[in-house]
């Protein structure tokens, strides 16, 4: 198996919350591929919070692309120079005001890797309480649930959660946790 050779690319759009890029790629059989489209976003960050108390941290927001309000993790985009860790412990502190003793990497992941560039980061953060307001983006409009790790279980067993890579991270560290086997 041989990566496609990109022939020539091209952006198409390039706007904060979306960048459109063509490439013209040759395939390692020869067939050339004139336009294939791929989405750039920066790395992105999530993590299960688990305060000094022994709950969850999730977030409840709008969510405009699926029209709904949608229960999530904690996390957002990476900035500039940022390590995955530092976006994970600032985006926390900005999204619920809570500081963590630990963070434990767990894993990272592609959501779409056929069209899509970036990553995202999950994160396992423990020791976590409550030291300031929250500092929201002026389009955000986020509640701070805390739930216990059961509750989170049904969450996903209840298909009540709709961000996939927010589900991926909390399979992840519940086996971190030995909460669940695989």
């Amino acid at each position: 198996m041989k990566k496609w050779n990109v022939l020539e690319s091209k952006y198409l759009h390039q706007k904060e919350w979306l960048t459109i890029r063509q490439d013209k790629c040759v395939m390692p059989n020869g067939t050339v591929i004139p336009a294939f489209f791929v989405s750039e976003y920066p790395d992105w960050v999530n993590a299960f919070a688990l305060t000094k108390e022994g709950k969850v941290l999730l977030v409840r927001q709008y969510r405009h692309g699926i029209n709904s309000i949608e229960t999530e993790l904690p996390g957002g985009v990476s900035e500039k120079g940022e390590t995955m860790e530092e976006a994970c412990k600032r985006e926390i502190m900005e999204e619920t005001g809570y500081r963590f003793e630990t963070f434990r990497f767990l894993a990272k992941v592609s959501a779409n890797p056929s069209t899509t560039n970036n990553f995202t980061h999950f994160f396992l953060a423990t020791g976590g309480e409550k030291v300031t307001e929250q500092k929201l983006d002026e389009s955000e409009d986020l509640e701070v649930l805390e739930l216990t790790i059961d509750e989170v279980k049904t969450l996903v067993r209840e298909n009540r959660m709709m961000q996939s890579l927010h589900v991926n991270c909390i399979l992840y560290a519940l086996m971190e946790l030995g909460e669940i086997q695989l």
